[in-house]
């Protein structure tokens, strides 16, 4: 038996969801370098990071002229919701090269909605003229990223990244900070 908790004479009718608007994705280029850097800003934010980044929208406008660097925004309705960042560069085992994605980030307010993939496939449409493998990084406690990945059907092995600053490499050199002699 079914119970109609509905009032007499109401009319239960749901309205349908607004679907949200189309998400487009584009190269930036020099005038984005703003949006570019919010973007990484905001990233590094949602990572704990945000005090590593010394980039400057200024260094983007330049970045972003480079055909080397690949910058896809994300946007709906004008607004950018995410972005995927990446170098292309020699992969030295293959003697060609490959695509280094960097960061593929989506806003809160955009996530659970297919923008994540849609950048990972521009990237790939980018990379699958010239045949060029895709590597990038994700932490080892990102279970939900490392999913997502294996859906695309990425391969994922465990693989620990250095990284050896300056400022610990010069004391070993006999540098000072700056790199002069100390």
């Amino acid at each position: 038996m079914t119970v109609d908790h509905r009032r007499a004479g109401a009319t239960h009718h749901q309205a349908p969801r607004p679907r949200p608007a189309t998400v487009t994705l584009r190269r930036a280029g020099a005038a984005d370098a703003d949006t570019v850097q919010r973007l990484v800003e905001e990233i590094a934010a949602h990572e704990g990071d945000l005090e590593h980044v010394q980039v400057t929208a200024a260094r983007w406008r330049e970045l972003l002229d480079r055909d080397d660097v690949v910058v896809l925004l994300a946007e709906r309705e004008g607004r950018a919701v995410g972005f995927a960042s990446a170098v292309r560069r020699l992969h030295l085992w293959s003697g060609g090269d490959l695509l280094a994605v960097d960061d593929v980030f989506v806003r809160a307010d955009a996530r659970d909605g297919g923008v994540g993939r849609q950048l990972l496939l521009g990237m790939a449409q980018l990379a699958s003229g010239r045949d060029l493998l895709i590597t990038w990084g994700v932490e080892t406690d990102n279970t939900g990223a490392q999913r997502f990945y294996r859906r695309l059907g990425a391969a994922l092995r465990p693989k620990v990244l250095a990284r050896w600053a300056p400022a610990a490499y010069r004391p070993l050199l006999g540098q000072d900070a700056t790199g002069g002699r100390a």
